[in-house]
Order: C-alpha cells, then sequence, then structure tokens
C-alpha cells in the first residue's frame, strides 16, 4: 500500500498527489511514469512521475479527473493509501546538450514536461517553454516552470492570460525569431499532432511524450501499440517517447477512442453509486 502524504488542487479537477514510494523516488529518472491501481477492484493507470523527493520518499503525480479511476483516485485524501504503485517504467528522456530546446505543453502535460525541462537546463541547453492552456484557470505549474526555463511563453485560447492562440502559435514565434535545435511535446494527441506538424515544417527534430491507453506495462498484452516510422512500436517499453515527426497520431487517437461508450457508461454507474 502507498499512502497519500499530501494532495494540493490547481484547479477543481486537477490535482497534485505526493505518495510514498522510496524505491521508486530513488530510481525514477525525467520521463519515466508508473501504473497505479486505486483499489483491489481498479483498473491500471498510467501516470507520468512530475518530481520525486528522495529525502522524503516521495513522488508526484499529477491526476485530472476523467474517467471513474482518476477520479476515484482524486478523491482520496491525505493519509489514504493506493493500492498499487509501479514503477518506474518506460524509457527516460535522453538528455544531452542540444542547444536552444523549446518544451511545448499543453494541459496537465505541463507536469511531466517539468522534470525533463529540469534535466534540459541542469544539461546546459537554453529552454523556452510555451505552456498552453483553455483559459487562466487551467495554466499549472507556470513558476515552476520559470524556475528551469530561460522563457516562459504562456498561451490561452481565450485570451484570458498570457497570449491569446493555440500552443503552435507559441512555438512558431519562438522558431520565427531564433533558432530552435530541438523541441520537446507533451499534451493532447491532437495538440502534439500539430506541434509535430509545424516542427517537420521547419526542420526541428521534435520529441512527443506519448498518452496512450495501457494495461500492463510490460509490453505484453498490446494495448498501447502506435505505429511509428511504419513500425509497431509498445509506449510501455519503447517509449513513452518517440521521434514526433514518425508517429501516426491519426491511428494513435483513433485507438485512444477505442472504449469511449464503455468509459461513459463507468462514469454513469459511478454517479449512480453516490
Amino acid at each position: 500500500m502507498y499512502r497519500i502524504v499530501d494532495k494540493s488542487y490547481f484547479s477543481p479537477n486537477v490535482l497534485r498527489l505526493e505518495i510514498e514510494a522510496p524505491l521508486i523516488a530513488k530510481a525514477r529518472k525525467a520521463g519515466h511514469f508508473v501504473i497505479v491501481r486505486v483499489d483491489e477492484r481498479g483498473e491500471r493507470i498510467p501516470l507520468t512521475i512530475a518530481g520525486a523527493d528522495v529525502q522524503r520518499g516521495t513522488i508526484t503525480l499529477v491526476v485530472q479527473k476523467m474517467g471513474v479511476s482518476s477520479t476515484k483516485l482524486c478523491n482520496l485524501n491525505v493519509g489514504d493509501e493506493v493500492t498499487d504503485v509501479v514503477g518506474p517504467l518506460g524509457k527516460a528522456t535522453h538528455i544531452e546538450r542540444f542547444g536552444t530546446v523549446v518544451c511545448a505543453c499543453g494541459g496537465v502535460g505541463t507536469a511531466p514536461m517539468l522534470p525533463i525541462a529540469e534535466a534540459l537546463k541542469q544539461a546546459g541547453n537554453r529552454v523556452i517553454t510555451v505552456l498552453a492552456a483553455r483559459t487562466k484557470d487551467l495554466v499549472i505549474l507556470e513558476e515552476q516552470m520559470r524556475q528551469f526555463s530561460d522563457e516562459v511563453v504562456v498561451m490561452t485560447d481565450d485570451g484570458s492570460y498570457g497570449q491569446k492562440g493555440l500552443v503552435t502559435a507559441g512555438v512558431e514565434s519562438v522558431i520565427q525569431r531564433e533558432k530552435v535545435d530541438f523541441c520537446v511535446t507533451i499534451g493532447p494527441a491532437i495538440m502534439m499532432k500539430f506541434v509535430s506538424l509545424l516542427t517537420k515544417k521547419y526542420e526541428v527534430p521534435t520529441i512527443a511524450s506519448l498518452n496512450t491507453i495501457m494495461v500492463d506495462g510490460t509490453g505484453m498484452c498490446g494495448a498501447c501499440r502506435v505505429t511509428v516510422g511504419g513500425q509497431t512500436k509498445f509506449v510501455c517499453v519503447d517509449g513513452p517517447e518517440f521521434d514526433a515527426h514518425q508517429v501516426d497520431f491519426d491511428e494513435m487517437m483513433m485507438r485512444l477512442g477505442a472504449y469511449r461508450a464503455e468509459e461513459q457508461e463507468a462514469k454513469e454507474h459511478l454517479l449512480e453509486q453516490k
């Protein structure tokens, strides 16, 4: 069992949870994720490790209430325990001194980007973060991102904070004014697709951290498979990061919607139980 030691809110539906997991905290690197099972009958959901404190023996997860399992996790309080936290899983982010790196993140994708931006900065890169959200209320971790970024560009769909526009507008404005050597993008699949199309046009090497459906997290079930460069890859063991210009995002988005009806039915059942 893994005890929750701290809980805070970024917004009514986006939470930060600090969970006791000393072995994971010690072994984790930027880009790693865990698979969480809330209770004995719960499904397994992948969550990127947003941070770790080796001294406290804790890891930080940022969770958005979406389906039944994420809602149950968010409803837990300090002192409550999670049945399973397995990790660290996946391949860590490849970090080197690229030069100028743009970190393009949207929504809760900012959370997994935070340790990557930190590692890139520590490696001597110039880090420019483009942080996007639908409205000002959904912008998260801005101050933390500023600690590891030479510049932060905030974009909101409605113009309620920062600049009005999509993440791609912010990324393109940076590319047009200076040489960008590398790009990392994390967020909704549709966002990563269009960031990838943009950076491909400007010939900027780009990696995307994919958020596919997962079950076992060891490459056995095949639920997380994606097509990258015409080959089948498993996000849980081959990723979660891939060359964004080689990812078939349309296929990935189609697979993400495969269980939408069942997810909606499960949510309705959860509401009936309240």
